[in-house]
This record gives C-alpha cells, sequence and structure tokens, in this order.
C-alpha cells in the first residue's frame, strides 16, 4: 500500500468516529463486565475486492474502519497482551470493557490494511504467523495452500512487513504454528480434523499415532515454529495462537516447555479471570459480521438456543459391511439435517440387545472391545455437514469389563440378591472401576470430536445398593452403619444415605466431563434422569436420582418425559403439564430441563409412536412452559416418527418466538 492511501486510511478514520458516535447505539443496555474481564476479537484478512463468493472470515477495509470506530465511540479499550499479563499477575487492573484485537494467518493484508488503522487508533494486535506459509520463497510463482486455494506467496507479509510492525511497538507477534494449520486423517474413513488435537490415522499399517509419537509431532512443530517466529521478528513468541482454535492438555504443556504459556482458542465468549490465558476465548469475526453484531456479542448477555434433541442409537448405523454402513450414515444425516434439529445425542457404546450395558464401543480404548471406529465419524460428519451439537451419549458406570480387566464384575451388589436390577452396573466406589471408566473416557476424549457429554439413566443406586464392599467401607466413612440393612432401618439414615449416593454418582460424572473437557473447549453437559424423581422424595430414594441435585451440575437435565413408559397412556397430556409445573418449581428448572419424549412403545411390542402424537406433546409441554425438547429413538431407517408430523413441533424454524 502507497503512503497515500494509509494517510487516506488514517484521514477518513476520523469521519467513522464522528459516524460512529452518532449511529448508534448498541440497541440495549450494556452489559456489566466483571473486573479484569477481556474480550478477544479474531480477524483473518482484509480486503475491498471481493471475489462473487468471498472468504468467510475477510472482512472488508471500511467494515475493520467501522468497527474500530465502534469500539472507541462506545468506551472499550483496546489492550495488549502485557496489559492481560500484568492483570493477571496483579500488577494493574485491566480497564473497563477492555479488548484484545487479533489476526490469524499472517496475511499481507494485515500490513498493507489493518496495520495503518492500529497506528491511527494507537491499537495494539496480536498477529499468528504460520512457518510453512512464510518459509515459502518470495519470490517467482510460489504459491501457498491456503484452505482449498493456492495463493499467490506475495498475499502473506514479507520478513521486511514483519519488522517495521515489530518496530512499531504495537504488535507483537505469535506462533500459528509451523504446519498444524492443516487438517490430518483422523479415523480409518479419512475425514481430516486438526492436526493439533487429531491423532493421525495411518491408513497403511491400520493403526493411529501413538501418544509418544502424537507428543513428539506436535513438539517438533512448535519448536520449529518457535525458533521461526524467533528468526523473522527478533523475538521468541510467547503466545501460540491454536489453528481452528484446536488445543489440549498436551498442546498447552508442549507450548509451555517453549516458553508459550499463552493460548488463543476459538471458543465464544468472553475472558473472565477464571479462564486461563492458556485457552482465551474469543469472537470470530467473518465477512457479513455488522457492528449491529459486534455490540450483539459484547453488549449483551449471552443466549442459548433452546435445544431441539434427536436422540440416535449409533446401532442402528452400524453394519458388518463397509458400504451399508456407509449409506446409513448418509441416511442420518439427511434425516437430521431435515429435522432441523439443533442437538443430536450420540450413541458412542455398542449395545445392539438393548441390555443397557456397553460390553463394546465404537471408539478405540483400552478397557473394552472395540465394535468399529464409528462414533468420531458419524459426530464430525454431523458437525460439519448438518451445524448440529453432538452429544458423546455414554454410560457412567454401565461398562462390562473383560475378563481379564482388574475390574471385571466388580458390580453393584443389591442386599438382596432377588432384587438385583436389570442393568449390570459396575460399582463407583471400587478403586479399580473409577480407574477403567476414567481410562475409557479418556479414551472417548482423544480419538473423538464432540461438543457435549451425555450421562446415560444407568446413573442411579436404588434403594437396596451398593452392598459391595468397596461401598460399605465408603457408608462408614460417611458416618453410617457398615451394613444395608441397618441403614434401612433408621428412615433418618436411609435418607441421609441416599442423599449421599446421589451426590457421589454426580461427583464422579463432573469428574469426568472435567477430565473430557480440559481437551474440548466449551464441553456441554448433560445427565439422564427419570421422570417418576421429579417432586418425589420417595422416588428419589428408590432410584437414586434427584433433579434438584442434577440442575446446578450439568448444562441440561436430560428428562425422561415418557408417559408410555411411566404408565401414565390414559392421561399423558395432564401427567406432561403436570411435570413441566414441577420442573418449573426448581430454580433453572425449565432453563435447563431437555423434555425427552418416546417414539416407541416398548410396552406394547416395540410398537412406534406416532409424530402426531408427539407433536401433541411437545404443544402441551410448550403451553405449559418448557423450552427444550427431544425425543428417543429415531428410527432412520423406516422415518419414523413421520418428519412432515414432528418437524414442524420440533424444529426452533417453526417457533423461533421460543429462543429466549
Amino acid at each position: 500500500m502507497s503512503r497515500r492511501a494509509a494517510r487516506w486510511i488514517r484521514f477518513t478514520v476520523l469521519g467513522l468516529v464522528q459516524c460512529a458516535l452518532f449511529a448508534g447505539a448498541s440497541g440495549g443496555a450494556q452489559r456489566y463486565w466483571p473486573p479484569d474481564t477481556f474480550a478477544v476479537l479474531c480477524y483473518h484478512d482484509v480486503r475491498d475486492e471481493f471475489a462473487e463468493r468471498p472468504r468467510n472470515y475477510t472482512v472488508e477495509t471500511a467494515q475493520l474502519a467501522q468497527q474500530f470506530a465502534w469500539l472507541h465511540a462506545h468506551g472499550y479499550h483496546v489492550v495488549s497482551l502485557n496489559d492481560v499479563v500484568a492483570a493477571r499477575r496483579e500488577q494493574r487492573a485491566l480497564p473497563d470493557r477492555a479488548v484484545l484485537i487479533s489476526f490469524d494467518d499472517g496475511l499481507e493484508s494485515v500490513f498493507t490494511r489493518a496495520f495503518p488503522l492500529l497506528e491511527a487508533y494507537r491499537y495494539p494486535a496480536l498477529v499468528g504467523l504460520v512457518g510453512s506459509w512464510l518459509e515459502q520463497p518470495a519470490a517467482g510463482d510460489s504459491t501457498v495452500r491456503y484452505g482449498d486455494e493456492n495463493l499467490p506467496r506475495d498475499d502473506f507479509l514479507s520478513k521486511a512487513q514483519i519488522r517495521e510492525m515489530q518496530r512499531s511497538g504495537l504488535i507483537e507477534f505469535g506462533s500459528h504454528t509451523f504446519r498444524l494449520h492443516d487438517g490430518i486423517p483422523a479415523n480409518p474413513q479419512g475425514n481430516l480434523e486438526p492436526a493439533a488435537t487429531a491423532r493421525r490415522f495411518d491408513a497403511a499399517r491400520g493403526g493411529y499415532e501413538d501418544t509418544g509419537a502424537y507428543a513428539a509431532r506436535i513438539r517438533s512443530d512448535i519448536d520449529k515454529s518457535s525458533a521461526d517466529v524467533a528468526e523473522l521478528t527478533g523475538v521468541r513468541p510467547r503466545v501460540v495462537i491454536w489453528p481452528f482454535g484446536a488445543r489440549n492438555r498436551t498442546t498447552d504443556r508442549i507450548a509451555a516447555e517453549f516458553s508459550m504459556p499463552f493460548g488463543l482458542t476459538l471458543e465464544l465468549g468472553l475472558n473472565t479471570p477464571d479462564i486461563p490465558l492458556s485457552r482465551m476465548r474469543r469472537i470470530l469475526i467473518t465477512h457479513d459480521f455488522t457492528t449491529a453484531d459486534l455490540a450483539r456479542v459484547l453488549e449483551e448477555a449471552p443466549r442459548s438456543a433452546p435445544l431441539r434433541v434427536m436422540q440416535v442409537d449409533l446401532d442402528f448405523v452400524y453394519d458388518d459391511d463397509p458400504v451399508v454402513q456407509e449409506a446409513n450414515l448418509s441416511a442420518l444425516l439427511d434425516r437430521v439435517k431435515a429435522m432441523g434439529v439443533n442437538t443430536v445425542f450420540l450413541q458412542a457404546f455398542a449395545d445392539p440387545k438393548g441390555t443397557g450395558t456397553a460390553a463394546a464401543l465404537y471408539f478405540p480404548n483400552r478397557r473394552l472391545p472395540l465394535r468399529a471406529d464409528l462414533f468420531n465419524r458419524t459426530a464430525w460428519q454431523l458437525r460439519t455437514r448438518t451445524g448440529v451439537a453432538v452429544y458423546a451419549w455414554m454410560p457412567l458406570i454401565a461398562f462390562d469389563l473383560p475378563p481379564a480387566d482388574p475390574a471385571h464384575a466388580h458390580w453393584v451388589a443389591p442386599s438382596d440378591a432377588s432384587r438385583r436390577d436389570k442393568v449390570q452396573r459396575l460399582s463407583p466406589f471400587d478403586p479399580l472401576v473409577r480407574e477403567a471408566i476414567r481410562d475409557i473416557y479418556e479414551d472417548l476424549s482423544t480419538y473423538a470430536q464432540f461438543q457435549g457429554l451425555l450421562f446415560s439413566d444407568d446413573a442411579t443406586l436404588n434403594e437396596l445398593e451398593d452392598a459391595s464392599a468397596p461401598a460399605i467401607d465408603a457408608y462408614e466413612q460417611w458416618g453410617l452403619p457398615r451394613g444395608v440393612a441397618a441403614i434401612r432401618a433408621d428412615p433418618r439414615l436411609a435418607a441421609e444415605w441416599s442423599r449421599r449416593k446421589i451426590a457421589y454418582l454426580t461427583r464422579f460424572s463432573v469428574e469426568l466431563a472435567n477430565l473430557v473437557a480440559a481437551d474440548h473447549d466449551g464441553l456441554r453437559t448433560a445427565r439422564s434422569l427419570f421422570a417418576g424423581v421429579v417432586g418425589d422424595a420417595g422416588a428419589e430414594q428408590r432410584l437414586g436420582q434427584s433433579l434438584g441435585n442434577a440442575l446446578p451440575a450439568y448444562d441440561y437435565v436430560a428428562l425422561l418425559a415418557m408417559p408410555f413408559l411411566e404408565e401414565k397412556r390414559d392421561h399423558a397430556d395432564r401427567w406432561l403439564a403436570e411435570l413441566a409445573g414441577k420442573v418449573a418449581a426448581e430454580p433453572d428448572g425449565l432453563a435447563k430441563t431437555v423434555f425427552e419424549l418416546q417414539s416407541v412403545d416398548w410396552a406394547r411390542g416395540n410398537q412406534p409412536i406416532s409424530g402426531a402424537v408427539i407433536a401433541a406433546e411437545i404443544d402441551v409441554l410448550r403451553r405449559s412452559g418448557a423450552l427444550n425438547f427431544g425425543y428417543y429413538p429415531d428410527d432412520f431407517h423406516n422415518g419414523r416418527p413421520a418428519l412432515d408430523a414432528i418437524r414442524p413441533a420440533l424444529s426452533l424454524e417453526s417457533f423461533p418466538g421460543n429462543d429466549r
């Protein structure tokens, strides 16, 4: 860019500030930001000539100038990473409504179009450099593979431009990695997933890279990237801007080894003081992002759209014939897209006989047989092809470990053997069991991409359970008698026993969720509960579940609002309305409860329930104040429940007013 053009940008900034001052305001009351809270804006390319189909992450120069002017006019303070670090070290407080600006990919437009604006405002910014792209020769016909395009090397920053921005004191350069801005094969089916977090699948040998090989690959990349940024700028980087926002515990640890403890992701939201600086959230700015959008994300409290859920058995997708299996997956994708839901609870364990106990899994793991490496493939396709959030639906304790496993058959034991629960579950009080289950969840986290966890309805300990030796030891530590009979003989002790068991299961599930969340930013959680426990203390004791305990612990409770299952078929509408009323009496009850309806009458020979009946039930619940709905199971092979009957009741497009 010529000096004349740069002066023109600086001159027009003053006019844009004036426009922003009179244009408006945000459209609503500004929300309160806690002290030392900051937002991070994520930009990429800045251009004035858009092709017919502009890149989604490209903004126009005037658009960028308007957004900077809006920030200036509305009292936002653009800060540097130094300011953020000083605030965390309690050296000085951040200014109110602090904003950090970042640019990914190291494109030349950061220098030619964004940098003059940053200079005009004296706004500091972070810029991420991709080593393998900048390594290309700067002359001749050299190109860089950028997404689906081949761009001239001249479209990226030169060393001279980098050094000029460095000398300004406004720009800090970070690593955008050396060669992790790519997708790598992450399953046998060949899905390309972020290279920083995916385990590479080697089709030639039919296996994944192991933990050591994965860590070595990441370490080599970060080492090279750090050295390259140091060579280009004269300064070792201290921040990693993770491509696609993909990071995990391993990448964070390795980055810290190379003196890069700060990391930027693409998880949406503000950075409150409890958010680690190794995983800073960012607001991704796209080509259609207006100042009104900027106002919305910065000044309005975040609102989550109500959940519209299909719960899907991966057993219905699986087939011994890979061709048939792929056809099944395609049918599922078409079905989900047509249904208009925003969430899929996707089975990650195999249970073809419907026992409720997992004897195999759909992801590689250390503890159970692999029925098929199918969960990650399906979850990735659902997310990228239909846009839904995928929750990994998993048992909490219902795992049938192989005979060679140290925790094999360490079952929950009833005090009355004649009343054994039909679902076999492992005792969560047994240390060997907890270790096995933690391994399973850690492997799920390692080998799959997903957005949430759904803990199944196996998470129960009824009025006779658990009488195993580890459980009895735990009760003694709680100050209770060692025998189940002695506990049950005293109503006060029985109530305390029930409360502690409920809390124990919840704590264990939250521990597992935290384990997974360390590798999955923004992970959401849900827990399946039987509707019978709602508003019934006696049922809570009989089943070992509590809505009041679950609501604060998870993002959602998936309440099995199934009148046929609960033998309420003759007055289903009244029962559903009463159920919604009881849920409404709990703090955040309606906001955090997904009313999950049944599409099969299991008590009558697995007879399908019509879509019209389910739609009518949704209508009853909606009129009773319910916000979140789902159903189980979906029979995408036979189109049940019928799309034309249930979609109008379920889809958010039909009831946009519920987004509140």
